[in-house]
């Protein structure tokens, strides 16, 4: 018997060396090569948005920007096509910004050892990778200048690093005990706000010692003072523009609308009347807050008074032109 197997076995082997299943082989692999070149990803149906931070709008070319596993989707609204970006890394997109001029995308992405890209938008080819942290990245941003990309890290990873990212360093870290789930750079790049779980804290980038220290300085941190709103989660946070450029916004999961102060002082709120809020934007003339259910509420930055609530999205098969003006009372 022993003998049978022994044989047997040399067989085996002797047709795996044969030329004939070596050629096939060869041929399997150059078939998938051939497919590889041809074919092409048209169309991405489907979107794995956790908030905010996983949506990005070019004001510029109106392009819009979200993540698809491991798939980049730029849409463009007006012609209704779409284009692509790969990360290489095949590892799934957390978040994702556009640079000011809309030229350069920033990616974060989870997974062990993750890295914030940055890639060329024309091009959709990466310019720059840059690797610190280690558990997943949560939120990413611009600086107004462009020339600093802000990344925080999932909450064990513990750490907010602000990269000079053409260099490809950290200029300024720190550590972050807190879940964050949005950031925003001030007008003028000389701060930024983290929001998160009972969490809104200023940060302080000084530029003078950045550019000329080529170590990593400590990221200086201050607290927002909550008051009587310190429990809540809070989803979304952008600063001030024009007149407003002193204050920061931020949205509460339970509804609320808040101003900041430049003294990190909780200075008023008004509430949503909704379940849920998801995220805001600040121009100098208005607020815009998301909220459950499709909802958009509008106020104005200087007192944060009720202006109007945007018409939801329209059902399928809805006669458009039936719909002629914003509800002027939230409801």
């Amino acid at each position: 018997m022993a003998v049978e197997g022994s044989t047997i076995t040399s067989r085996i082997k002797n047709l795996l060396r044969s030329p004939s299943i070596k050629l096939r082989r060869n041929k399997a692999g150059n078939r998938r090569e051939d497919l590889s070149s041809k074919v092409t990803l048209e169309k991405v149906l489907g979107i794995t948005v956790s908030g905010g931070r996983g949506l990005a709008c070019d004001p510029r070319s109106g392009l819009v920007a979200y993540p698809a596993g491991c798939v980049v989707v730029l849409f463009n609204p007006r012609k209704h096509k779409q284009h692509h970006i790969l990360n290489s890394s095949r590892k799934t997109i957390t978040a994702l910004a556009f640079s000011p001029d809309g030229k350069y995308l920033v990616t974060g992405e989870s997974g062990h050892m993750p890295a914030v890209r940055v890639w060329d938008v024309a091009e959709r080819s990466q310019v720059a990778e840059l690797q610190e942290h280690k558990y997943g990245v949560a939120c990413v941003a611009f600086s107004p200048s462009a020339k600093y990309i802000v990344s925080v890290g999932y909450q064990h990873d513990m750490i907010v690093n602000v990269w000079a990212w053409k260099k490809n360093t950290v200029v300024a870290s720190n550590k972050v005990s807190s879940r964050v789930t949005a950031v925003s750079f001030s007008e003028d790049c000389s701060y930024f706000v983290t929001a998160g779980n009972r969490h809104i804290k200023f940060w302080y980038l000084d530029d003078s010692k950045t550019s000329k220290v080529n170590a990593t300085v400590p990221l200086l941190g201050r607290s927002g003072l909550l008051g009587e709103l310190r429990n809540n989660l809070f989803t979304d946070v952008a600063c001030g523009r024009g007149k407003k450029a002193d204050s920061t916004f931020c949205i509460t999961s339970s509804g609320l609308l808040c101003e900041f102060s430049d003294r990190r002082l909780l200075d008023k709120w008004v509430e949503l009347r909704t379940t849920v809020a998801h995220c805001i934007s600040v121009s100098q003339d208005y607020i815009f807050c998301g909220c459950a259910d499709g909802t958009v509420r509008l106020f104005n930055p200087s007192n944060l008074h009720f202006l109007s609530t945007l018409p939801r999205p329209h059902a399928l098969g809805t006669d458009i032109a039936s719909i002629t003006e914003a509800r002027s009372t939230p409801r």
